[in-house]
């Protein structure tokens, strides 16, 4: 009976802040997806958002530090072994190493998207 709780009530705690969190989402796509019936049948249109390309910028610089933080805080792991790994790093600090990157990956998209004006074009 201890085996059975051990293993099963981590498994449903898990499984169930997923559903959680991705029911709300759902949830909340189904609240616009009404809106915007209601608005159609009104005759009207939801107002669009200008894009000025910063939400990559901001995303990427939450998920490089978010990724950072995930290193920070695998990074004690190495120290739980007889032989250490070299610099005490081994393959759970992935679990930093790529939101770190993708977030890297996203603010250089926004340096790259960025148009490029000469300073003497603005005077036109």
């Amino acid at each position: 009976m201890n085996d059975f709780l051990e293993f099963f009530v981590p498994c449903f705690v898990t499984l169930s802040i997923f559903l959680i969190i991705f029911g709300f989402a759902a949830f909340m796509r189904y609240m616009r997806y009404k809106e915007t019936v209601a608005l159609a049948e009104r005759g009207l249109l939801r107002q669009k958002k200008e894009k000025n390309g910063k939400e990559s910028l901001r995303w990427g610089i939450i998920i490089v530090f978010l990724g950072m933080a995930l290193c920070a805080g695998v990074y004690p792991i190495g120290f739980l072994f007889e032989e250490p790994p070299p610099f005490y790093l081994g393959p759970w600090i992935l679990v930093g190493l790529l939101p770190m990157f993708f977030g890297f990956a996203l603010i250089v998209i926004y340096a790259l998207s960025q148009k490029q004006t000469n300073p003497d074009e603005e005077d036109d």
